[in-house]
């Protein structure tokens, strides 16, 4: 579910109420563990946290690098996590930790789903996202539009 809001607090206003407590929690999550120089805007009709475009234009849609995000979809929320797919150690890690949590994964190709705020392991959240500063991001983000 794409949403038009466009401003974070619009977004959340959207959402049931339980969709917004969980995804409100999550959020402070990721501004808690937010690397330095990424932004959290409204794109994609998702919350987004960004590399902003005079750091890195040359984008191949021209649009912001997406670090990560957070949605509420039809049927179930998701926080998609492109910072650990920059490199195999830290996937492998935050599978492991996410595993050890005793939580169950559902991890599609580049999100985590949940249907209830209990059921996502949040230390191993921010974990996840505070493991890649975001100029290693851009590094690994240019290496691989060369390929």
């Amino acid at each position: 579910m794409q949403s038009t809001a466009t401003s974070v607090e619009e977004y959340l206003e959207t959402l049931p109420e339980d969709r917004s407590k969980a995804i409100s929690k999550v959020r402070e999550v990721i501004l808690k563990h937010l690397p330095k120089g990424i932004e959290e805007t409204m794109n994609y009709g998702l919350i987004s946290y960004e590399v902003p475009l005079h750091v890195y234009p040359d984008t191949y849609n021209k649009k912001p690098l997406m670090f990560a995000a957070l949605a509420s979809q039809k049927n179930h929320m998701a926080v998609y996590l492109s910072g650990i797919y920059c490199d195999a150690a830290l996937r492998a890690n935050f599978e492991n930790d996410y595993k050890a949590s005793g939580k169950k994964m559902d991890m599609g190709k580049s999100c985590v789903r949940f249907r209830k705020l209990e059921n996502l392991p949040l230390e191993v959240i921010g974990r996840a996202i505070g493991a890649l500063d975001m100029e290693s991001f851009v590094l690994f983000s240019k290496k691989n539009k060369q390929k």
